[in-house]
């Protein structure tokens, strides 16, 4: 069978969606499991009993520290964790368990009816005193009020104008000590600690968290320096829409799928902070050479067509679920939207090298007539390929004679295949306003969410689509299961 055949009769997006779902269910089974984990061992230790509020609150404070040691996992650097559900979901979650991990930690204190005094000679179980000593309370306090900084950071960067390269070292920085200090607040003062088995399970947990941290600053970033590329050149593709063209300037080949994205360092070191995630817009069978369409949205973008040839490049990844492998349908709907048309380019280069004989439809929405990337290279596509391209413009010149508007319910239905619509693959990439809205307009059209894949580079909530009420029932789910946990522990 030859590979636009295996394409076409790959794995049914249903199925490769209920596949995924069990994925899914098994790490958020893990992660409830963890979480609850140094609270089975308190549990364990047979101690008597304290008031229920006072028991709640260190359970709170002890799955709470463990999610908060989770986050370095579970921060999209990983591929074994994000893969199976998606850099995008992982990212989702990641927010929305920072929220509920922050509470825990930030309220537990208040929770306590017992003094924080240390722990009387007759009191050996520890069930008359918190047992805070001056230490302790001192890296609580520290702990508790740089938890709180980090959070307000993370939630209102955008708005505070912080660059993304500060955010992203205070970020690391900040929980770094937040782990540290937490971890000496949990062994001096944690009642259930004393335990040898619970004490080696958070210095345990503490260090893979650490190590986490040090494996993405520097130890990457070292086996990056074998594997270093150079920009060999860079044209505008479009406004403000640049292709830049990188080559090894080794024997290093990265290997990716039609689709996926990495980190770019455009710098001559790996251990630079200014790194950020581009598409590739190349396909796999042009390597070793790799492409990646950048518009000027940003700090870094605003001067990327400056960028100099010959400047060093180091590559993280690849990274993204947003790809045809093992995905199967009878045609491909491509929608992208402003520079969401790069891992679509690298998806059609891949189909094109195949010669993929399926039938596709594009439909590209910009702005002006001037955002259009790749015009010329998407008019010629239908030499060898079933291709229909659709662009549509949104403030359209004079005399245009394409589609007008935008990629909503009034404009998108008309240009989708009018037959067989459930046997057909839909792929969305764009701002995430725009992925939200195509994915609201394609169910009212009758498309499962099973059928389309998306992918977003910024993870805020915004429309409740089904992608995101199915993201925040399963962290609801996760909460709710731990705080069962904890209350089971206190009412022991």
């Amino acid at each position: 069978m030859d590979i636009a055949a295996q394409q076409s009769a790959g794995t049914p997006p249903r199925t490769a969606t209920g596949i995924r779902r069990l994925k899914i269910v098994g790490l958020l089974a893990l992660y409830v499991a963890a979480a609850l984990t140094p609270v089975v061992l308190a549990y364990v230790q047979g101690l008597k009993n304290r008031p229920f509020l006072d028991e709640f609150s260190s359970g709170l404070a002890m799955a709470g520290f463990v999610m908060l040691l989770m986050e370095f996992i579970t921060s999209g650097r990983f591929r074994v964790v994000s893969d199976p559900v998606g850099i995008d979901l992982m990212m989702r979650f990641h927010q929305l368990i920072a929220r509920v991990l922050t509470v825990f930690v930030l309220i537990h204190p208040f929770l306590y009816t017992l003094p924080m005094t240390a722990r009387r000679p007759w009191d050996l179980s520890g069930a008359a005193a918190l047992g805070l000593t001056p230490w302790s309370a001192v890296s609580g306090y520290l702990a508790w009020g740089l938890l709180t900084a980090v959070f307000a950071l993370a939630l209102f960067r955008d708005k505070a104008g912080m660059r993304y390269e500060m955010w992203r070292l205070s970020h690391g920085v900040g929980a770094a000590f937040i782990a540290l200090f937490g971890l000496h607040h949990t062994l001096e003062a944690g009642r259930y600690s004393a335990s040898r088995y619970s004490a080696a399970f958070w210095v345990i947990a503490v260090c893979v968290a650490l190590a986490a941290l040090a494996w993405i600053h520097i130890v990457r970033p070292l086996r990056q320096l074998r594997h270093e590329y150079r920009l060999r050149t860079i044209e505008r593709c479009a406004d403000r829409t640049w292709t830049l063209k990188l080559e090894p300037a080794g024997g290093a080949r990265f290997a990716f799928d039609a689709g996926q994205f990495a980190w770019v360092k455009l710098c001559n070191t790996p251990f630079g902070l200014t790194e950020h995630p581009f598409s590739i817009s190349s396909s796999p069978s042009e390597l070793p050479a790799i492409e990646f369409t950048i518009k000027e949205v940003g700090d870094f973008t605003r001067e990327i067509g400056k960028s100099a040839v010959g400047t060093p490049a180091f590559l993280d990844g690849p990274h993204g679920n947003f790809t045809l492998h093992r995905r199967g349908g009878k045609g491909i709907v491509f929608i992208a939207g402003g520079v969401g048309i790069a891992p679509v380019m690298s998806m059609l280069r891949q189909l094109r090298a195949e010669r993929d004989p399926r039938p596709m439809i594009l439909i590209y929405g910009n702005r002006i007539e001037g955002q259009i990337a790749f015009a010329e290279e998407l008019s010629q596509m239908n030499r060898d390929l079933n291709l229909e391209v659709v662009h549509v413009l949104s403030e359209p010149p004079p005399g245009w004679g394409g589609a007008k508007g935008e990629l909503d319910p009034m404009t998108l239905p008309q240009h989708l295949p009018q037959q067989h619509r459930s046997d057909w693959l839909y792929a969305v990439c764009g701002p995430p306003a725009m992925i939200d809205s195509v994915e609201d307009t394609l169910a009212r059209s009758g498309v499962h969410l099973a059928q389309i894949i998306s992918e977003r580079f910024r993870y805020e909530g915004g429309a409740p689509t089904p992608r995101e009420r199915l993201m925040l029932a399963a962290c609801a789910v996760v909460v709710l299961a731990i705080l069962a946990g904890i209350a089971a522990f206190a009412l022991r």
